[in-house]
């Protein structure tokens, strides 16, 4: 099993932006089971746990441990 990452990103605050987080996502971890949440805040994705946070901070956003 694979563990699961999850970060709340409190900063995004639109479909536009779960867009963005989710493409930065998909592309530093290919395969990855992603889901993210705007009413919650949450991000949580599987795979590299930094690699994963840098490319959240990368499309701009603040990924906080949740």
């Amino acid at each position: 099993m694979t563990d699961k990452t999850i970060f709340a990103v409190n900063d995004m605050t639109c479909s536009h932006c779960v867009g963005t987080v989710r493409k930065a996502l998909e592309e530093a971890l290919p395969g990855a089971d992603i889901s993210v949440d705007l009413a919650t805040h949450r991000v949580e994705f599987t795979g590299d746990r930094v690699k994963g946070e840098e490319a959240i901070r990368e499309a701009g956003y603040t990924p906080e441990a949740a």
